[in-house]
C-alpha cells in the first residue's frame, strides 16, 4: 500500500527537475498526478512516462484563469485534489545593483504571484474535502539567509515563506483539512542549477551515500519530505519551513 493511496495532486513546474522528481514519487506512491508546466511537451514527457495514473496540463502559473481551468480539469478527471506542490520558477542573475523592475517583477509574478494564486484556488476548493490536504510550497535557502547575486529569486523565496505560514494559521482559524507547508531547499541538481546563469559544474549527484558539504543535492532529497508532507503521516506539521540544505544554513561558508 502506497503512502499516497487516493490522494491527487497537481504539482507545477513539473517537466523537469524538482517538479518531475516529486510527480514520480507521488505516483510511486499511489497518488494520481497532475504534471503541469508552462513547457506542455516536457509535462507531457513526464506524464506519458508516468502512466495512467498522470495527466499533462498546460499552465502559466502567473495566469489565474489558467489556476481555475487546471482545478477544472483535474476534477474533471481524478476528482477534488488533496494535494498542490508549487514548485514552478525560474532564475535570473541580478543583484540589487544591477536588477531591473521587469526583472523583478517577472521572477515574483511566476514565483510569489503564482504561489498566492495556486494557495488561494487551492483552499477555495480543497476546504469542502473530508479528507485531510496538503500544500507544499517551494521555497529556497535563499528566503533564510539571503542570495545577493539572484536578488528577485531571494525576494520571491522569502514572500513565499512567510505566505506559507499566513496560509497554514487561516486554515487552522476556519477548521479547514488543509496543512500548508513551505521547503527551503539549497542547491539541488537540476537543469535549472545546471544552468550557466547558477553555474553549478561536477558530476551528477547520486542517489545514495553522504553527499559532502557544498555538493548539490539529488531531486530525491527533495520529493521524499514532499511525499512525507503530502501524506497523512504528517497530519500534525503544518505553517512549517523545512531546510533541505545538508547543514549549509549554520555552516554556510
Amino acid at each position: 500500500m502506497g503512502r499516497l493511496d487516493g490522494k491527487i495532486a497537481i504539482v507545477t513546474g513539473a517537466g523537469s527537475g524538482l517538479g518531475k522528481a516529486i510527480s514520480e514519487s507521488f505516483a510511486s506512491e499511489g497518488a494520481k498526478v497532475v504534471v503541469t508546466d508552462v513547457n506542455a511537451e516536457s509535462a507531457e514527457s513526464v506524464a506519458t512516462a508516468i502512466g495512467a495514473n498522470a495527466m499533462a496540463l498546460h499552465q502559466d502559473v502567473a495566469d489565474v484563469q489558467r489556476w481555475q481551468a487546471v482545478f477544472e480539469e483535474t476534477e474533471k478527471a481524478f476528482g477534488t485534489p488533496h494535494i498542490l506542490v508549487n514548485n514552478a520558477g525560474l532564475v535570473i542573475p541580478a543583484t540589487i545593483e544591477d536588477c531591473t523592475l521587469e526583472q523583478f517583477r517577472l521572477t515574483n509574478s511566476i514565483m510569489l504571484e503564482g504561489v498566492f494564486l495556486g494557495c488561494q484556488t487551492a483552499v477555495r476548493a480543497m476546504k469542502a474535502q473530508e479528507e485531510l490536504c496538503s500544500i507544499i510550497n517551494l521555497s529556497s535557502m535563499a528566503a533564510l539567509q539571503g542570495y545577493s547575486p539572484f536578488l528577485a529569486y531571494a525576494a520571491a523565496k522569502g514572500g513565499v515563506r512567510s505566505m506559507t505560514k499566513s496560509v497554514a494559521l487561516h486554515c487552522k482559524e476556519q477548521n479547514y483539512p488543509i496543512r500548508c507547508n513551505s521547503l527551503h531547499p539549497a542547491g539541488i541538481d537540476t537543469p535549472m542549477v545546471r544552468q550557466a546563469a547558477v553555474g553549478a559544474e561536477g558530476d551528477p549527484t547520486p542517489e545514495t551515500g553522504m553527499i559532502p558539504l557544498g555538493g548539490l543535492g539529488h531531486t530525491n532529497d527533495v520529493a521524499e519530505l514532499c511525499v512525507y508532507l503530502a501524506s497523512d503521516a504528517s497530519r500534525f506539521m503544518t505553517a512549517g519551513e523545512y531546510p533541505v540544505d545538508n547543514g549549509t544554513l549554520y555552516q554556510p561558508n
